[in-house]
């Protein structure tokens, strides 16, 4: 006997919201089991991950750093993922958008005005559009495909960063590590929350939210977004531009990738490393899929996830568990959620093998 999938002549709306719910039970389900195969207490150690970070105001505060740049670039890739456009090349896009933004604090380095941080807002988000808009034009002049030009991207741009660090952009008085300077004060996020690193850049990821929902709800290029996506042909008959959404949807994710960036460098950090990122914009994917590529659904998405970072964390210190456990609960989660929309859209069916007799 062979099982195969069969295609369902209609799916339940209601299953597709509630599929990241079931993913997040199964998730902690095989949790269990995994805390139990490093002999490690389930309970004790489910506890340490998901519930003891958030038993303090400075775990609350940190769970909003962490999810600025995932709510940030997960809710503007999801216009893109909903359009057909796999922008996969977050984190290239989030390390130019440090560069750049990071390079006007070095040059402003002894100049204190409030004109600053803004300037290294628009640049790192430029920083990001600019990176972005080679995959984007690689695609609609040559077909290329956006997934493998965008990702390789990403790679280029970690060399980049790690040649800057290495060379022109080095602190010249830091005996030699590769590191800028710190920035100075007028090229820093303010605090919101005293003391903690809770930073401007949280207001800014709840505006990206807002904004993009007005966006994908109130606007004609909303509109097409969804159209193109769900039925391209039709788009195009509508006299819908594909090349369009294609250069929007890719320069709004790496504008918004760069933005974080620039947020990471002027916030947490404080200057330019080898690396700025754990990977936030690859993960940033997860939350999109996870919000079912909706802005409000990336916003609870973002938390969820930037919780398991804070609880890989912890974990780590508690119990002595390796920080690779973040990796393997976000990858969890990413397959249950996938093996659910399989399921939603595609009944299990039994055939027989062919040219085998029975009985």
């Amino acid at each position: 006997m062979i099982p195969y999938l069969e295609k369902r002549a209609e799916h339940s709306q209601a299953m597709v919201y509630a599929s990241p719910f079931i993913a997040l039970c199964l998730t902690l389900l095989a949790g269990t089991l995994l805390f139990s195969l490093l002999g490690k207490n389930p309970l004790q150690a489910l506890y340490a991950f998901f519930v003891a970070p958030l038993t303090s105001a400075y775990g609350w505060a940190e769970l909003g750093v962490k999810a600025a740049p995932l709510v940030l670039i997960g809710a503007a890739l999801s216009i893109g993922f909903r359009a057909g456009v796999w922008n996969i090349g977050a984190e290239g896009q989030l390390t130019l958008g440090a560069i750049c933004g990071g390079s006007v604090a070095l040059w402003f380095y002894e100049v204190d005005s409030v004109f600053v941080l803004p300037l290294m807002m628009a640049s790192g988000v430029l920083g990001g559009m600019l990176w972005a808009s080679i995959p984007a034009l690689l695609k609609t002049r040559f077909n290329a495909n956006e997934i493998l030009t965008s990702l390789m991207l990403t790679y280029v741009a970690a060399l980049l960063l790690s040649l800057l660090v290495h060379g022109p952009l080095r602190d010249p008085d830091g005996f030699n590590f590769p590191e800028s300077r710190i920035f100075s004060d007028s090229a820093m996020l303010p605090i919101l929350w005293s003391g903690t690193r809770l930073h401007l850049g949280a207001l800014f990821a709840l505006a990206a939210v807002a904004g993009i929902w007005l966006l994908l709800s109130r606007t004609l290029i909303g509109f097409q977004v969804k159209v193109i996506g769900q039925a391209p042909a039709a788009g195009s008959h509508a006299g819908f531009s594909v090349n369009r959404i294609v250069w929007f949807a890719l320069l709004l994710g790496g504008g918004m990738a760069g933005l974080a960036g620039l947020f990471e460098v002027a916030g947490p950090i404080g200057q330019l490393l080898p690396s700025i990122s754990p990977g936030y914009g690859f993960t940033a994917i997860i939350v999109a899929f996870v919000g079912r590529l909706h802005p409000l659904g990336s916003l609870f998405a973002g938390l969820l996830i930037a919780l398991s970072y804070l609880g890989g964390e912890n974990a780590q210190i508690a119990l002595n568990l390796p920080i690779a456990v973040t990796g393997v609960f976000q990858g969890m989660l990413l397959f249950f959620l996938l093996a659910c929309d399989v399921l939603i859209r595609f009944r299990i069916r039994i055939r027989p093998v062919p040219g085998l007799r029975h009985g």
